[in-house]
Protein backbone atom coordinates (compact mmCIF):
# COMPACT_ATOMS: atom_id res chain seq x y z
CA UNK A 1 0.00 0.00 0.00
CA UNK A 2 1.10 3.56 -0.67
CA UNK A 3 1.51 6.39 1.82
CA UNK A 4 -0.30 9.37 0.30
CA UNK A 5 2.13 11.87 1.84
CA UNK A 6 5.16 10.73 -0.14
CA UNK A 7 6.55 13.15 -2.73
CA UNK A 8 7.43 11.90 -6.22
CA UNK A 9 9.43 13.71 -8.92
CA UNK A 10 8.95 12.66 -12.54
CA UNK A 11 11.36 14.18 -15.07
CA UNK A 12 10.21 14.66 -18.66
CA UNK A 13 6.74 14.80 -17.14
CA UNK A 14 4.88 16.51 -19.97
CA UNK A 15 5.68 13.86 -22.60
CA UNK A 16 3.46 10.88 -23.40
CA UNK A 17 5.08 8.48 -20.95
CA UNK A 18 5.60 11.16 -18.29
CA UNK A 19 1.91 12.11 -18.38
CA UNK A 20 0.82 8.52 -17.77
CA UNK A 21 3.40 8.15 -14.98
CA UNK A 22 2.20 11.31 -13.21
CA UNK A 23 -1.38 10.04 -13.36
CA UNK A 24 -0.45 6.57 -12.07
CA UNK A 25 1.54 7.98 -9.15
CA UNK A 26 -1.25 10.45 -8.35
CA UNK A 27 -3.74 7.57 -8.37
CA UNK A 28 -1.42 5.89 -5.87
CA UNK A 29 -1.85 8.90 -3.61
CA UNK A 30 1.55 10.49 -4.13
CA UNK A 31 2.18 14.24 -4.26
CA UNK A 32 3.60 14.50 -7.77
CA UNK A 33 6.05 17.08 -9.08
CA UNK A 34 6.25 17.10 -12.88
CA UNK A 35 9.65 18.41 -13.97
CA UNK A 36 9.90 19.92 -17.45
CA UNK A 37 12.68 21.28 -19.70
CA UNK A 38 12.85 25.07 -19.03
CA UNK A 39 12.30 26.22 -22.67
CA UNK A 40 9.01 24.28 -22.64
CA UNK A 41 7.42 26.43 -19.92
CA UNK A 42 4.35 27.47 -21.94
CA UNK A 43 3.75 23.89 -23.04
CA UNK A 44 4.17 22.72 -19.43
CA UNK A 45 1.61 25.23 -18.15
CA UNK A 46 -0.93 24.05 -20.74
CA UNK A 47 -0.12 20.46 -19.79
CA UNK A 48 -0.65 21.22 -16.10
CA UNK A 49 -4.03 22.83 -16.88
CA UNK A 50 -5.09 19.80 -18.95
CA UNK A 51 -4.02 17.50 -16.10
CA UNK A 52 -6.10 19.61 -13.71
CA UNK A 53 -9.12 19.33 -16.03
CA UNK A 54 -8.65 15.54 -15.90
CA UNK A 55 -8.67 15.66 -12.08
CA UNK A 56 -4.91 15.47 -11.46
CA UNK A 57 -3.22 18.17 -9.36
CA UNK A 58 0.42 18.08 -10.41
CA UNK A 59 2.97 20.70 -9.35
CA UNK A 60 5.27 21.68 -12.23
CA UNK A 61 8.87 22.86 -11.88
CA UNK A 62 11.63 23.45 -14.46
CA UNK A 63 14.85 21.43 -14.64
CA UNK A 64 17.62 20.85 -17.14
CA UNK A 65 18.48 17.24 -16.28
CA UNK A 66 21.79 17.49 -18.17
CA UNK A 67 22.92 20.20 -15.72
CA UNK A 68 23.96 19.04 -12.24
CA UNK A 69 23.28 22.39 -10.54
CA UNK A 70 19.85 22.68 -12.14
CA UNK A 71 18.96 19.26 -10.70
CA UNK A 72 20.19 20.37 -7.28
CA UNK A 73 18.07 23.52 -7.46
CA UNK A 74 14.97 21.51 -8.39
CA UNK A 75 15.31 19.10 -5.48
CA UNK A 76 16.06 21.93 -3.04
CA UNK A 77 12.91 23.75 -4.17
CA UNK A 78 10.76 20.60 -3.89
CA UNK A 79 12.08 19.95 -0.37
CA UNK A 80 11.37 23.52 0.71
CA UNK A 81 7.93 23.89 -0.87
CA UNK A 82 6.48 20.36 -0.69
CA UNK A 83 8.59 17.92 1.32
CA UNK A 84 11.34 15.30 1.16
CA UNK A 85 11.66 13.48 -2.16
CA UNK A 86 11.00 9.79 -1.59
CA UNK A 87 10.23 8.68 -5.15
CA UNK A 88 12.25 9.66 -8.22
CA UNK A 89 11.40 8.64 -11.78
CA UNK A 90 14.23 9.46 -14.20
CA UNK A 91 12.20 9.59 -17.39
CA UNK A 92 13.56 12.56 -19.40
CA UNK A 93 15.31 11.61 -22.64
CA UNK A 94 16.04 12.71 -26.20
CA UNK A 95 17.14 11.17 -29.51
CA UNK A 96 19.66 12.53 -32.03
CA UNK A 97 19.79 9.63 -34.49
CA UNK A 98 22.52 9.14 -37.09
CA UNK A 99 24.76 6.32 -38.27
CA UNK A 100 28.23 6.48 -36.69
CA UNK A 101 29.76 7.58 -40.00
CA UNK A 102 27.59 10.70 -39.97
CA UNK A 103 27.15 11.25 -36.21
CA UNK A 104 28.66 14.50 -34.97
CA UNK A 105 30.27 14.83 -31.55
CA UNK A 106 27.44 17.25 -30.60
CA UNK A 107 24.84 14.52 -31.28
CA UNK A 108 26.75 12.05 -29.11
CA UNK A 109 27.25 14.55 -26.28
CA UNK A 110 23.65 15.79 -26.24
CA UNK A 111 22.20 12.28 -25.89
CA UNK A 112 24.75 11.10 -23.32
CA UNK A 113 24.23 14.21 -21.20
CA UNK A 114 20.44 14.13 -21.29
CA UNK A 115 19.91 10.36 -21.15
CA UNK A 116 22.75 9.14 -18.92
CA UNK A 117 24.42 12.01 -17.03
CA UNK A 118 20.89 13.00 -15.96
CA UNK A 119 20.48 9.75 -14.03
CA UNK A 120 23.46 10.64 -11.83
CA UNK A 121 22.58 14.36 -11.73
CA UNK A 122 19.11 13.67 -10.30
CA UNK A 123 19.86 10.60 -8.17
CA UNK A 124 22.82 12.29 -6.46
CA UNK A 125 20.50 15.01 -5.11
CA UNK A 126 18.15 12.57 -3.32
CA UNK A 127 20.01 9.30 -2.69
CA UNK A 128 21.85 10.11 0.53
CA UNK A 129 18.76 11.57 2.21
CA UNK A 130 16.66 8.58 1.13
CA UNK A 131 19.24 6.28 2.74
CA UNK A 132 19.25 8.35 5.95
CA UNK A 133 15.42 8.21 6.17
CA UNK A 134 15.36 4.49 5.39
CA UNK A 135 13.05 4.71 2.39
CA UNK A 136 13.40 5.51 -1.29
CA UNK A 137 12.15 4.39 -4.68
CA UNK A 138 14.16 5.27 -7.78
CA UNK A 139 12.93 4.14 -11.20
CA UNK A 140 15.18 4.73 -14.22
CA UNK A 141 13.66 4.60 -17.70
CA UNK A 142 15.93 2.84 -20.20
CA UNK A 143 14.85 1.31 -23.52
CA UNK A 144 14.56 -1.85 -25.54
CA UNK A 145 17.34 -0.38 -27.69
CA UNK A 146 19.63 -0.19 -24.67
CA UNK A 147 19.28 -3.99 -24.45
CA UNK A 148 19.59 -5.01 -28.10
CA UNK A 149 21.14 -1.96 -29.79
CA UNK A 150 19.62 -0.18 -32.79
CA UNK A 151 20.99 0.83 -36.19
CA UNK A 152 21.57 4.59 -36.24
CA UNK A 153 21.31 4.92 -32.47
CA UNK A 154 24.82 4.28 -31.12
CA UNK A 155 24.49 7.31 -28.81
CA UNK A 156 20.99 6.42 -27.57
CA UNK A 157 21.73 2.69 -27.19
CA UNK A 158 24.96 3.38 -25.29
CA UNK A 159 23.26 5.83 -22.93
CA UNK A 160 20.29 3.57 -22.29
CA UNK A 161 22.54 0.54 -21.66
CA UNK A 162 24.48 2.69 -19.19
CA UNK A 163 21.25 3.50 -17.33
CA UNK A 164 20.88 -0.09 -16.16
CA UNK A 165 24.57 -0.33 -15.21
CA UNK A 166 23.99 2.66 -12.94
CA UNK A 167 20.81 1.04 -11.58
CA UNK A 168 22.60 -2.16 -10.56
CA UNK A 169 25.41 -0.30 -8.78
CA UNK A 170 23.10 2.14 -6.98
CA UNK A 171 20.77 -0.71 -6.00
CA UNK A 172 23.63 -2.39 -4.14
CA UNK A 173 24.44 0.84 -2.28
CA UNK A 174 20.83 1.44 -1.23
CA UNK A 175 19.80 -2.15 -0.53
CA UNK A 176 20.30 -2.20 3.25
CA UNK A 177 18.96 1.34 3.62
CA UNK A 178 15.44 0.70 2.30
CA UNK A 179 16.18 2.38 -1.03
CA UNK A 180 15.35 0.42 -4.17
CA UNK A 181 16.66 1.29 -7.63
CA UNK A 182 15.16 -0.36 -10.71
CA UNK A 183 15.12 0.03 -14.48
CA UNK A 184 12.20 -0.17 -16.91
CA UNK A 185 13.08 -0.81 -20.56
CA UNK A 186 10.02 0.07 -22.67
CA UNK A 187 9.61 -1.22 -26.20
CA UNK A 188 7.65 0.71 -28.83
CA UNK A 189 4.85 2.62 -27.14
CA UNK A 190 2.01 4.45 -28.89
CA UNK A 191 3.08 7.94 -27.83
CA UNK A 192 2.62 11.00 -30.06
CA UNK A 193 6.23 10.64 -31.17
CA UNK A 194 5.75 7.04 -32.38
CA UNK A 195 2.32 7.74 -33.86
CA UNK A 196 3.92 10.52 -35.96
CA UNK A 197 6.05 7.90 -37.75
CA UNK A 198 4.69 7.04 -41.24
CA UNK A 199 2.08 4.29 -41.10
CA UNK A 200 4.05 1.81 -43.24
CA UNK A 201 7.06 2.19 -40.90
CA UNK A 202 4.80 1.70 -37.87
CA UNK A 203 3.34 -1.44 -39.46
CA UNK A 204 6.88 -2.89 -39.81
CA UNK A 205 7.57 -2.14 -36.14
CA UNK A 206 4.33 -3.79 -35.02
CA UNK A 207 5.19 -6.79 -37.21
CA UNK A 208 8.25 -7.39 -34.99
CA UNK A 209 6.25 -7.34 -31.74
CA UNK A 210 4.94 -10.80 -30.72
CA UNK A 211 1.82 -9.41 -29.02
CA UNK A 212 0.98 -7.69 -32.31
CA UNK A 213 0.52 -4.09 -31.16
CA UNK A 214 2.27 -1.05 -29.75
CA UNK A 215 2.37 -0.67 -25.99
CA UNK A 216 0.24 1.88 -24.17
CA UNK A 217 1.82 4.61 -22.01
CA UNK A 218 -0.38 3.37 -19.15
CA UNK A 219 1.35 -0.01 -19.29
CA UNK A 220 4.72 1.59 -18.58
CA UNK A 221 3.15 3.83 -15.93
CA UNK A 222 1.62 0.84 -14.11
CA UNK A 223 5.09 -0.70 -13.90
CA UNK A 224 6.45 2.57 -12.45
CA UNK A 225 3.68 2.65 -9.82
CA UNK A 226 4.28 -1.02 -8.99
CA UNK A 227 8.00 -0.39 -8.37
CA UNK A 228 7.29 2.84 -6.45
CA UNK A 229 4.88 1.10 -4.07
CA UNK A 230 5.80 0.97 -0.38
CA UNK A 231 5.48 -2.83 -0.54
CA UNK A 232 7.98 -3.25 -3.41
CA UNK A 233 11.00 -3.27 -1.10
CA UNK A 234 12.32 -6.69 -2.16
CA UNK A 235 12.69 -5.70 -5.82
CA UNK A 236 15.94 -3.85 -6.55
CA UNK A 237 18.56 -3.81 -9.30
CA UNK A 238 16.05 -5.33 -11.72
CA UNK A 239 15.37 -4.44 -15.34
CA UNK A 240 11.72 -4.77 -16.38
CA UNK A 241 11.40 -5.36 -20.12
CA UNK A 242 7.97 -4.01 -21.05
CA UNK A 243 8.10 -4.56 -24.79
CA UNK A 244 5.39 -7.01 -25.88
CA UNK A 245 7.96 -9.79 -26.23
CA UNK A 246 10.02 -7.97 -28.88
CA UNK A 247 13.23 -8.67 -26.96
CA UNK A 248 13.47 -11.53 -24.49
CA UNK A 249 16.53 -11.87 -22.31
Amino acid sequence: MADSNKVAIVTGANGGLGTAMCKALSDQGRRVVGAYFPPEEEQAKKWQAAMGDAGYQVTIMPVDVSDFDSCGALVERVEQEIGPVEILVNNAGITRDAVIKKMGKHQWDAVLRTNLDSIFNMTKQVFEKMCERGFGRIVNISSLNGQKGQFGQANYSAAKAGVHGFTMAAAQEGARKGVTVNTISPGYIGTEMVMAVPEEVRAKIVGQIPVGRLGRPEEIARTVAFLADDDAGFITGANFSVNGGQYMH
